[in-house]
Order: C-alpha cells, then sequence, then structure tokens
C-alpha cells in the first residue's frame, strides 16, 4: 500500500489502527527500558498515553465527517467497515474512558511487574473494541469479538501469582470461548442459510424470506454467545470475579464499555434477523427484568466494594436491555435513545466507582504491599483523610442509585418516560418494576455513601497512605461529566441521538 492509498483512507479507520499500530511499540520499548533500567518501565505508561492522546485527532476529524456525510464506510475485497451513530456512540465511550485509566494507571500500576504488557494490551483492547463497532460483516464481527476477549483475558489475570486472580482469569477464559463456541455457530447458520456474512445482504435476505427456522436459531445463539461478555442472567458468574481480581482500572474498562461493546455486537447480530420474528423485543426486555432482579438481590449481600459493584453492573444491563427492547418492540426510539444514554452515563458512573474504589484501596493496602479486598468496613470515616476521594465515590454511588441532579437519574428518566410513551398496560407495570428496583439499589449504594463520612475512621483509613496526585485527575474529570451531562443532558444528543436512529433504522422501525 503506497503513500498515496494511505492519504486516501478514511479518517475513521485510524481510530481502530492506531491504538493497535502502538500497542506494540508500547510493550517492545517497556521491555527494552526495563532491561536497561531493572526497574523503572515509566516510558511504556507515557507512550501508551501518547497512543491514546493520538487518537484523538482522528475522532474530531471523524466526528466532523459524519455529522456532515452520515454513515462512513469503508470496503477492502470482502471486508467492509462502516461508522454510524452505534460505532460513533462506543468509540467516544471507549476513547474517553481508555484515556482516564491510562492516567490513573500512572502511579496505580507503578513499578509492578508486566507493567508494559499491561499498557500495551489495554491500548490494543480500545482499537479492538472501536473495530467491533465498526465491522459490516458476522464474521470479522466474531473476529473483533474474541480479539476483545483475548486482550480483555490478559488484563484480567494480570495478578498471575495471586491464586484468586488466575481464578477468575481462567473462568473468564472459559466462559468466553464458549461464548464465542455459540456465536461461531449462529454465524455458520446464517452462512448456510443466506449464503452471506455481510449485514445488510443479510438484512435484505430476511426481507425477502421471513420464515427462517434457522436463522431464529441463529438468533438465539447469537443472544447465549454475546450475552456472556454482556453478563446477561444467567451467564453472567465470571463477572463478579473478573471485576474484583483484575486491577481496577480494568475493573472500570470491563465494566464501562467491555459490557457495552457486548450489547452493541449483540445488536449488529441480531439486527439484520429482525424480520424473523417478532420476539427479540420481547426477550430483551424479559432478560432486562432478570437481570435488574438477580444483580440487585446478589448486590444486597456484598461486603467486598468491587464485588458489590460488579454486581450492580448486571442489574444496569438490564436498564439498557429494557430500554432497547421497548425500541425494538414498540418501536420507540425514544427507548433506543434512552438506553444508549444510559449506557454513557453507566460509563462515565461505574468508571467513576471503580476508580474511586480503587484510589482508596491503593492507599489503604496494595501500595503497602497488601492484597487484600476492600471491604465495606475498611470505608468508614474516609472522608476525614481523604475527602476528594470519598465527594466522588459519593457522586458516582449516588448516580448509579438514580438520585437528581445526575446523571443516572436522567437516563434512567428517559428509559421510564419511553416506557410510559408505548401506552401499553404491560409496560405501565414494567415501568413501575424499573423505578422500585433503582430505589432498591439505594438499598446497597447507601450503606458505602454513609460509611465513608462516619466519624470514627477504620484501621485501614488510619494507616492509609497519600493519594497520588495524578491518580486524582480522571476522578474529578468523571465526577464533573456525571453532574454536568446530570443538569444538561443535551450535551450529549449528538452521540444518543444518531445512535438510536442507527438501532432503528437497523431493526427496520
Amino acid at each position: 500500500m503506497d503513500i498515496q492509498t494511505l492519504a486516501n483512507l478514511p479518517v475513521f479507520l485510524w481510530l481502530i489502527w492506531l491504538p493497535l499500530l502502538w500497542s506494540p511499540v508500547i510493550y517492545l520499548v517497556g521491555r527494552l527500558a526495563r532491561r536497561r533500567w531493572a526497574t523503572d518501565t515509566a516510558v511504556a505508561r507515557w507512550i501508551a498515553l501518547i497512543a491514546i492522546l493520538s487518537t484523538w485527532l482522528p475522532f474530531a476529524l471523524t466526528y466532523q465527517e459524519f455529522k456532515a456525510n452520515g454513515v462512513l464506510s469503508y470496503t477492502f475485497g470482502t471486508i467492509t467497515l462502516r461508522l454510524d451513530g452505534l460505532s460513533l456512540l462506543l468509540a467516544t465511550a471507549v476513547l474517553g474512558l481508555s484515556t482516564l485509566v491510562i492516567l490513573y494507571s500512572n502511579a496505580y500500576m507503578h513499578r509492578e511487574l508486566g507493567e508494559s504488557k499491561y499498557y500495551a494490551m489495554l491500548v490494543a483492547m480500545t482499537g479492538v473494541m472501536v473495530g467491533l463497532g465498526c465491522t459490516g460483516d458476522i464474521f470479522n464481527l466474531w473476529l473483533w469479538f474474541e480479539a476483545m476477549a483475548i486482550t480483555s483475558y490478559l488484563l484480567v489475570a494480570f495478578y498471575r501469582d495471586q491464586p484468586a486472580s488466575l481464578e477468575a482469569g481462567v473462568k473468564y477464559l472459559v466462559q468466553s470461548a464458549v461464548g464465542s463456541v455459540f456465536v461461531l455457530l449462529g454465524v455458520a447458520l446464517v452462512l448456510a442459510q443466506t449464503a452471506t456474512l455481510d449485514i445488510l445482504q443479510i438484512q435484505a435476505y430476511v426481507a425477502a424470506q421471513p420464515d427462517s427456522v434457522a436463522l431464529l436459531a441463529a438468533g438465539g445463539l447469537f443472544i447465549i454467545g454475546f450475552g456472556v461478555k454482556i453478563a446477561i442472567v444467567p451467564m453472567h458468574t465470571w463477572l463478579p470475579d473478573a471485576h474484583s481480581q483484575a486491577p481496577s482500572g480494568i475493573s472500570a474498562m470491563l465494566s464501562g464499555v467491555v459490557i457495552e461493546a457486548g450489547l452493541i455486537a449483540l445488536l449488529r447480530a441480531l439486527a439484520p434477523l429482525a424480520g424473523t420474528t417478532t420476539t427479540w423485543g420481547t426477550l430483551l426486555i424479559f432478560f432486562g427484568i432478570l437481570n435488574m432482579v438477580v444483580g440487585n438481590l446478589l448486590a444486597l449481600r456484598q461486603q467486598q466494594v468491587k464485588r458489590l459493584l460488579a454486581f450492580s453492573s448486571i442489574a444496569h444491563v438490564g436498564y439498557m436491555l429494557i430500554g432497547l427492547g421497548t425500541a425494538v418492540y414498540f418501536g420507540e426510539v425514544a427507548g433506543a435513545e434512552g438506553s444508549f444514554f444510559h449506557l454513557l452515563s453507566h460509563t462515565m458512573m461505574k468508571g467513576l466507582a471503580f476508580l474511586s474504589a480503587g484510589a482508596l484501596l491503593y492507599v489503604m493496602h496494595t501500595a503497602r504491599g497488601e492484597h487484600d479486598p476492600l471491604m465495606i468496613a475498611d470505608l468508614a470515616g474516609a472522608a476525614q483523610k481523604y475527602p476528594i476521594i470519598a465527594l466522588v465515590f459519593s457522586l458516582a454511588l449516588l448516580g448509579l442509585g438514580g438520585l437528581p441532579p445526575l446523571v443516572g437519574f436522567m437516563s434512567k428518566w428517559q428509559i421510564l418516560v419511553a416506557g410510559f410513551e408505548t401506552r401499553s398496560l404491560i409496560m405501565y407495570g414494567i415501568v413501575a418494576f424499573v423505578a422500585l428496583n433503582s430505589v432498591l439499589s439505594l438499598a446497597y449504594y447507601a450503606p458505602m455513601v454513609n460509611a465513608v463520612y462516619r466519624k470514627r475512621p477504620s484501621t485501614a483509613v488510619q494507616s492509609g497512605l497519600a493519594v497520588p496526585p495524578l491518580m486524582t485527575i480522571p476522578l474529578v474529570v468523571l465526577a464533573a461529566g456525571i453532574l454536568l451531562v446530570g443538569i444538561w443532558p443535551n450535551l450529549v444528543s449528538g452521540l444518543v441521538q444518531p445512535a438510536g436512529a442507527a438501532l432503528m433504522a437497523a431493526f427496520g422501525g
């Protein structure tokens, strides 16, 4: 490929290739630096930050081009990449959180064995997730999905000298592999039935011949396979271990964008099969209700902070599924927009919750060479010694609980309004159920907020070290986003509305 050809490539491709090209550079330079200076791999951290910051330039150009021209596409042979509203939404969430996690990890991962591998895999995972959002055929969707599983697995099992971390990694790997097999079987069924893998061509085939048992079965396989990564109940059992044992920055990525990337992948695979049955929306609503109930009930009994946050992610997937089910079944674009708004708000809130909990874990245990988990009891009196961390942690938790004027309230409210707009008695009942579950979630968020503001500090707080200043910056940025977008939700309408329109177009709405 000559220079002229490279110059003519669509700019959105660099959102994918820049991180993937930077990843081996980060690893190799980090390894060389470690060999030369024995312990200091700071060079890998800063190259990773440069890599992710360099990706924001093509993102800005891509956003402008998308606003001017609509859907962007590129075809090379039989491979097609398309950037639409869904792709743009996912790219924004991935790039935003990845940038903050890399900055946060500068202190958190300092002098950890395998630090260069950590940054290389984190940057690679960023490019892979953007690629997954842009794929135009279901086989390459599976390939990107597999690449996301591999890069994230290496990060989940990063602390390989700890048995609990290895157990979490193995559980994550095995269940991801099983899910991938189901997806591949679904791809094979679609190919056998339609003789094509291109999403638009499959959609045209289904429109002409909607009554296909094979395609119906393929849709079921996609729900199971992608459902593992999304943590749809009962395929959720890997999630609490992976989230709690991974480094806190990776916990934020798993909950804040990896789950969401899996959801986008499921929508991409199901959309061309929409004409085979009208029950896809019903299934999404059913699994949404199931996730909400199971996630909330499992979170109620938890005493480990990161496990509690992990189980609450299952419940928040439920909100997204109900909004999407409302859009697909009733044709309510407001359901899709509310769901995608909640995707963004969950990225901010859960990212902040895991990063601020990780900051407390770092100063109380990790920086002292201890590998104990952060317990709710450890949070007692944290506000006295760590007032900024306590404040942003509280904002994240209250936002997740749906209290106004935080962003979690606004995104949940849009999903509830979409349910009312269906004018369905059943949906009225579901809306009431969703609202009650949001109130129920305060039963496990409120005790953590109460704990950090107790007068008597815990032993862990008393013996805790100082929070590195660089670690605080991403937390303040996310907290500001939670507050500002909650007050002015129109700040993200340029992302949410095109994503909702893309979903409705894909499902024939």
